[in-house]
């Protein structure tokens, strides 16, 4: 079983032509929706913007593997260990906050929903 415990094991598998097959077929079957979001009543699409700085399309939803990829190897492209998150969601997921966003509580989640 392969390990993934350095940027360059982990950069060889995300560059691998089996991870990018199983990545688009999650999106898929997730509908191009954060599935992060849809479990907070909230609905997050791709846009399909295109950045002119980077010259390609804006990364707006990547595939989060939900045991990390470190920790368990042998469920790398497991179909029912991956979802698909906003990169806000999967950020918030790992702990990774900036600046430029600012996480507010909803103030309207305790209320009873009509």
């Amino acid at each position: 079983m392969p390990e993934y415990q350095s940027k360059l094991q982990k950069r060889k598998f995300y560059d691998s032509k089996a991870w990018k097959l199983i990545r688009e077929t999650i999106k898929k079957r997730d509908n191009y929706e954060c599935q992060e979001c849809k479990r907070q009543g909230k609905v997050f699409l791709d846009t399909n913007e295109y950045s002119e700085k980077a010259k390609r399309k804006k990364i707006q939803l990547v595939v989060d593997h939900i045991e990390e990829l470190e920790d368990r190897p042998d469920l790398a492209l497991d179909e029912e260990n991956l979802q698909t998150l906003c990169v806000n969601c999967h950020n918030k997921k790992h702990g990774r906050y900036f600046r430029k966003f600012v996480w507010k509580e909803n103030k309207w989640a305790q209320d009873e929903r009509w």
